[in-house]
């Protein structure tokens, strides 16, 4: 009797055990916190146009917390795009930064908001040939007064100010608005500036004597003190393992691709009327960028 209530005891035990062990583990992965150990770093791509800063912002996130990771790798290859969108993006490195080794691996292009997004990395690194730099800012909308005129088009305007409806493209734009808007395109340029010179521990007057525009291969960039090293992915992959501490080649931990539009969204009337929607707000549309993009008709 006594030997078959210790056996009963000893599973008990174990039951419990395992309920424990199950609840810690059902725990941490609720909370998404890893165990501190490994070789692992994570590899963020940024790719194209800067449109939305929301998704590059929480894969950042979700690196900076996540304990087994030991460094985060930047693939750019982006020309840049929207003032804030570049801006956040770039807060959120400075502050991956704080907590682990930062390297950015420069692809084809990772000039103007590109390159403003990796200017906080604890490395830089480009390949001879990226294309890169083209620090300044661009105010651009469209103006289709004559194509209006033409097909008998008028838009009405009632305004509280002279400038209010500033940017309209169905008129021209005077010159007090034009003031207006040249003022905000330096105050934009006077940022970059700023934030690279803090960040590249260069003077200001030495990064406004380039900060025109103009583009620079990644060799120009190193001589000028935009990046660290010359190299391509692997390289970049091997100074992140050598900053965090790491033997050998670090595992690459990409983020989880996220779909977010199907098949049938082609066919919901939604999408399309959305899509249109987007197009003709766009029309308007007065985009203050940080982005390099010679096809735009100047």
């Amino acid at each position: 009797m006594a030997s078959r209530a210790r056996r009963i005891g000893v599973i008990v035990a174990v039951a419990l055990a395992l309920i424990f062990v199950i609840s810690m583990a059902t725990s941490l992965m609720r909370q998404k916190v890893s165990l501190p150990f490994g070789d692992r770093v994570g590899v963020i791509e940024i790719q194209g146009a800067l449109e939305q800063s929301e998704p590059i912002v929480r894969q950042l996130k979700e690196f900076k917390e996540d304990r087994s990771i030991r460094g985060v790798l930047l693939r750019i290859d982006s020309p840049g795009g929207g003032v804030a969108v570049s801006q956040e993006i770039y807060e959120e490195v400075v502050r991956v930064k704080e907590r682990k080794p930062v390297v950015v691996s420069m692809g084809a292009v990772a000039a103007s908001g590109g390159y403003y997004i990796a200017s906080p990395a604890t490395k830089i690194v480009a390949n001879p040939g990226t294309i890169t730099g083209s620090i300044g800012a661009i105010i651009e909308f469209l103006n289709v007064r004559e194509l209006a005129q033409k097909w008998g088009v008028e838009m009405e305007v009632v305004k509280s100010g002279d400038q209010k409806d500033m940017g309209n493209p169905f008129r021209e734009m005077t010159s007090e608005e034009r003031a207006t808007l040249q003022g905000m395109v330096y105050d934009i340029q006077h940022q970059f500036v700023n934030v690279v010179a803090q960040n590249r521990g260069l003077e200001i007057p030495k990064v406004k004597a380039i900060a025109d525009g103009r583009v620079f291969t990644g060799e120009k960039a190193k001589e000028l003190g935009l990046v660290d090293e010359l190299g391509g992915f692997e390289a970049a992959l091997k100074i992140l393992g050598e900053l965090a501490g790491i033997d050998g080649e670090p595992k690459k931990v990409y983020p989880k691709k996220e779909i977010s539009f199907s098949f049938r969204d082609l066919f919901r009337e939604e999408t399309w009327v959305r899509w249109l929607s987007r197009s003709l707000e766009n029309l308007s549309e007065i985009k203050i960028q940080y982005r390099y993009n010679p096809s735009h008709p100047s």
